[in-house]
């Protein structure tokens, strides 16, 4: 007998209440203020919303990855994993980026999102950059690997699938693809910027690359010993697949605010539901009912690969980039629900 539904989001809902506390305290630290506090702890809240609406992918691909894992690994993955994904992420991620774009070292990073926040938010908007090339590459390849796959049979939107998925016997025919992205964008680029984008989007290429070869390597050894696929390969693969989510919303949380800490606290309640919500579409079999989720899913990815790049040219509202991942699994959805009707 399956578990109610609000169940599977009890820890997520203590995290919110703990989190939006410890915004009030960071609201009332900075700013000594009633209507200050309150401020902060709406941003909180709206990036909460934030990084649900841009994350509700990849809970969906994160399930489809750990129906293959042995139960050991997917403990691992929603334990470890997930303070990876809140600390690494939300935390350490930016402070790095700030170390390597202004060359100072660490202890100056936190100095200078403690106190001179803005000063910290134009370094990682600087940053940007490289950061949407390379996030935006590897998840463009999670998405045509997806699609581009002959043994592939369950096709949503059938004419466009059928076609991609028998391009699957031109061997390489992703990376191609994918190169000609790079090298189509680059090209609206000035010389020095489009040498940044180039080098990180292949950095991008070669982090997918590396990751899908060392994963196949560790499954054949699993193979090989009598154990279940599934294992360390998988989890490394989630983890950068989790890591090149989280670039769109941690730049785009600088929108709202410049505060480390606050944004800290707003994407990392986001992030206890998309685990929460994990965990439901495993235990549930979600992914089996309803068919053409994980489709809707991967189109979501692709398009945020799309809209990664077209971040490195303009800016794209974050409001249009949730909203477009959920607007296409919600379709994948309603489609689902035809077919077992």
């Amino acid at each position: 007998m399956s578990r109610p539904t609000l169940s599977y989001f009890r820890w997520a809902f203590i995290v919110t209440v703990v989190g939006l506390l410890l915004g009030v305290w960071v609201g009332w630290a900075y700013t000594g203020t009633i209507r200050g506090t309150m401020g902060i702890f709406f941003i909180c809240a709206i990036l909460a919303v934030l990084e649900i609406s841009l994350s509700f992918d990849n809970a969906i691909v994160n399930a489809n990855k750990l129906k293959t894992m042995t139960p050991a690994w997917q403990r691992r993955f929603l334990t470890w994993g997930i303070l990876i994904a809140v600390f690494g992420m939300r935390i350490v991620f930016p402070l790095l980026v700030v170390v390597a774009a202004a060359n100072v070292g660490p202890w100056e990073a936190v100095r200078l999102a403690a106190t001179e926040p803005q000063t910290y938010a134009d370094i990682m908007h600087d940053a940007q950059l490289g950061i949407s090339a390379f996030g935006g590459t590897f998840l463009m390849m999670v998405a045509l690997s997806y699609f581009i796959d002959t043994e592939k049979d369950v096709h949503w939107i059938r004419r466009i699938e059928e076609r991609l998925s028998g391009w699957a016997s031109i061997k390489g025919i992703e990376i191609a693809v994918v190169l000609i992205f790079i090298l189509g964008f680059s090209r609206f680029l000035p010389p020095e910027a489009a040498a940044e984008f180039v080098t990180a989007a292949l950095y991008g290429l070669v982090t997918f690359l590396c990751v899908d070869v060392l994963g196949h390597v560790l499954d054949k050894q699993d193979a090989a010993s009598g154990v279940a696929k599934g294992g360390l390969g998988a989890f490394l693969y989630l983890e950068v697949l989790d890591a090149s989510f989280s670039f769109d919303g941690v730049i785009g949380a600088f929108a709202l605010s410049q505060n480390l800490f606050i944004i800290a606290i707003g994407l990392g309640i986001g992030a206890m539901y998309v685990r929460s919500m994990t965990i439901m579409l495993v235990e549930k079999g979600t992914l089996n009912e309803y068919r053409y989720l994980e489709h809707g899913a991967f189109y979501a990815i692709l398009l945020l690969s799309v809209i990664m790049y077209a971040h490195t040219l303009f800016q794209v509202p974050e409001l249009i980039t949730g909203l477009g991942g959920v607007a296409l699994i919600g379709l994948a959805f309603r489609s689902s629900l035809k077919v077992n009707a």
